[in-house]
């Protein structure tokens, strides 16, 4: 493994930490809270908090899993329907994001569909304000071709993933933030592919990728 590999699994690394803090954080609360509550239905709240919150930190781990990692349990081609239930936890049961899903391949190459997972969570992460995220896979001539859109009233797309998404990320400004959008970028690359987006927009993000193979 090379030093850049290193740096790369380290800063996501980083980012899970990061996102799991979180959830993980609500179940200490929610421990704490339990062992000195003894009014009934404040137990029930604090026993639907750990619910919630322990859901929540699985999922997570979940996605990350084939999205960052070595996904052990998976072959080479991966069934459409684990990478939607996957964006569907990432999406939630909130009702400020609708999700389309238009993939109608048997299996995807599991290189596919981390770059697909990655691309997703980059768009949820810019629907600031809610709105509809579309995901969409298929095979073509050059190879499997992923796109994910998002469209909202505001889009809000950090500059450094942007940049890394381009390929015009210094090194020097490689972090946890821009890690993913970094790796997605190469693993299309490594594999004879390509990765784009859009130009920057108030309302919309369209995030494409082609992978050979």
């Amino acid at each position: 493994m090379t030093q850049n590999s290193l740096d790369i699994a380290a800063l996501l690394c980083s980012k899970l930490c990061h996102d799991l803090l979180s959830p993980v954080g609500a179940i200490n609360n929610g421990l704490e809270l339990l062992e000195d509550e003894t009014d009934p239905e404040m137990r029930d709240r604090c026993l639907e908090l750990l619910s919630d919150s322990a859901v929540a930190s699985a999922n997570k781990l979940k996605y990350f899993r084939l999205a960052f990692g070595a996904a052990g349990g998976f072959g080479d081609q991966v069934d459409p329907a684990e990478a939607k239930q996957l964006v569907e936890s990432l999406v939630g049961d909130q009702e400020k994001i609708a999700l389309g899903w238009a993939v109608q391949s048997a299996t995807l190459p599991k290189k596919a569909v981390k770059i697909l997972l990655n691309l997703a969570m980059i768009a949820r992460e810019a629907l600031v304000r809610g709105g509809r995220l579309d995901v969409g896979a298929e095979a073509g001539e050059q190879g499997t071709e992923v796109v994910v859109r998002a469209e909202g009233p505001k889009i809000a797309l950090d500059e450094g993933i942007r940049a890394a998404l381009e390929g015009t990320l210094a090194d020097s400004d490689l972090s946890a933030r821009t890690a993913a959008a970094w790796m997605s970028r190469e693993l299309a690359l490594q594999n004879n592919g390509d990765l784009r987006v859009s130009p920057p927009a108030e309302s919309e993000l369209l995030l494409g990728a082609i992978v050979a193979g």
